[in-house]
């Protein structure tokens, strides 16, 4: 528990640090993009198939490199080298795929006269998904600092271009100015949301340079280790990658479900929204205030990446049940105190947007309790991972998509985006429920569910106070007494399962 929470700690600190200062773009966006213009829904939408592209490209060979990295009697620098290979592969096949069919593509997804979004976009997903592995190489070496340097460097560089280019620029040349910059022509007098996609792609292709002392080390390593052990060389195992497959394919298939619950919603909507014009809008609207929420979705995946080498390494352990059980319910201790958190000091937080996008804040606390399950579905889901059963994750993740789906389908028309939202507490709950079920008859661990259910139950009551609060006092006492209640909250937690004795430094004046 101590490794974990050290891991998360570090992976935790990058990833919290890193939204805080990526939402430094969300105003930026949000201030220079009018909501009217439609321009941020032109982002959220295609970032939304941009997170579904990725999963499809890296195919499940996350968790599969750390499921055979760990496996007796398998050469985990074969398992990273074949798993390059085989993502690589998928990679190439698909850039060539979009420079060929470049106009239906551009045609089918609305923007005919902007096909160079959807090339830098392919790009970009496409960086993103060779370096998926080496990532992954870094948790499995334990190299949590370089992992989080990393993903901090291309936020604080994107953060600078982005700085550079909205604000920098139109404050020295002028707001109206045009210019050539290298062979591109550079217009100030509109907000360009290709230079967005641009700016991505520029720091993601540095980034990608960096991993090359792992390559270099790994090929090193994977000709030594072959040396010292007889067998031939080989940069891709056929033979090994048969069984990666095997176990991959239905991570993927989980891996899209489980990505169309949180982007299903911001593909459907131009599609399905009566009003063509009025859709980017929306949607716009919609998907800067699901970047508040977002702190859900950065708090599960710190815990994932410090959580997923620990459980597949302690899976021949005695106690792991137990380590299970409590590792759920202290992520649900931990995401309950950051659900309140941000409801609690909304009042500050949607400072961050600009005016014309306030009006969705309304979403942001049930797109946080959809965030939750979802945490807590991941957190479910190793009992399969462990039995070599991926398949039922898959069974899974496709009745919660179905269920988002037809909520979105069904509901955006009338309600908007408030339907999105909804949908994603449907989907969610939908297999998380069904995964703790078939997993209590297949794999059964005791979690503390009494415990669980005080916590919630808690929380429930402390977030009806601070919604009754609203409106009725003015804002500097909302923010005191809401700021009272989740003192209380932790007092809570304090006093029933924190066990400070525990903690380095603070636990030795508790002793």
């Amino acid at each position: 528990m101590k490794s974990l929470a050290k891991d998360t700690a570090i992976y935790g600190l990058s990833s919290i640090v890193g939204r805080f200062l990526n939402y430094l773009l969300v105003p930026l966006y949000t201030h220079v993009i009018p909501a009217s213009s439609g321009g941020y829904g032109v982002v959220t939408n295609l970032y939304a198939y941009v997170a579904l592209l990725l999963v499809i490209l890296t195919f499940g060979m996350e968790t599969t490199f750390f499921r055979f990295a760990n496996k007796e009697g398998e050469n985990p620098h074969c398992v990273f080298s074949t798993s390059i290979g085989m993502v690589g592969t998928l990679t190439a096949l698909f850039l060539a795929a979009v420079v060929l069919f470049i106009a239906p593509i551009a045609n089918g997804l609305g923007y005919v006269d902007h096909k160079e979004y959807i090339l830098m976009m392919a790009c970009v997903v496409a960086l993103d998904a060779i370096q998926a592995i080496p990532f992954s190489y870094l948790r499995y070496k334990k190299k949590a600092m370089k992992f989080a340097a990393l993903k901090m460097l291309f936020i604080v560089m994107n953060i600078g271009l982005n700085l550079l280019y909205f604000v920098a620029l139109p404050a020295i040349v002028g707001a109206q100015a045009d210019f050539s910059l290298f062979s591109f022509h550079v217009s100030l007098s509109t907000a360009s949301v290709g230079a967005i996609f641009f700016l991505n792609l520029v720091c993601t292709g540095i980034i990608t340079f960096f991993f090359i002392p792992e390559f270099a080390h790994e090929h090193v390593a994977a000709r030594e280790y072959c040396k010292e052990n007889g067998v031939p060389f080989k940069i891709v195992d056929f033979a090994l990658l048969g069984r990666m497959f095997r176990y991959s394919w239905p991570i993927l298939v989980l891996g899209i479900a489980g990505i169309l619950n949180q982007t299903a919603d911001k593909m459907l909507f131009p599609l399905v929204y009566p009003n063509k014009a009025e859709a980017s809008v929306q949607l716009g609207i919609y998907g800067g205030c699901v970047k508040i929420a977002m702190i859900m979705a950065m708090i599960t995946q710190a815990f994932r990446y410090a959580y997923e080498p620990i459980v597949f390494a302690k899976s021949k352990d005695g106690d792991k049940k137990e380590y299970y059980a409590a590792a759920m319910k202290y992520f649900l201790i931990f995401t309950l105190f950051a659900f309140l958190s941000v409801v609690g000091y909304m009042p500050i937080l949607e400072g961050i947007l600009g005016a014309s996008y306030r009006d969705g804040m309304k979403v942001v606390p049930i797109v946080m309790v959809a965030e939750i399950m979802m945490g807590v579905y991941f957190n479910l889901s190793f009992w399969y991972k462990l039995i070599d059963k991926t398949i039922w994750g898959a069974w899974f993740s496709l009745a919660g998509c179905g269920v988002l789906i037809g909520v979105n389908i069904l509901f955006i028309p009338e309600y908007s985006y408030m339907a999105c939202a909804w949908g994603g507490v449907a989907g969610y709950g939908t297999a998380m429920v069904l995964s703790y079920v078939i997993g209590q008859m297949k794999y059964p661990i005791r979690y503390d569910l009494r415990g669980i259910l005080f916590y919630v139950v808690i929380t429930a009551g402390l977030y009806l106070l601070m919604d009754a609060l609203e409106g009725t006092v003015p804002v500097w006492l909302q923010l005191v007494l809401n700021t009272v209640l989740i003192i209380f909250y932790l007092a809570m937690v304090v006093m029933k399962d924190l066990p400070l004795k525990s903690l380095p430094v603070v636990g030795k004046h508790f002793s």
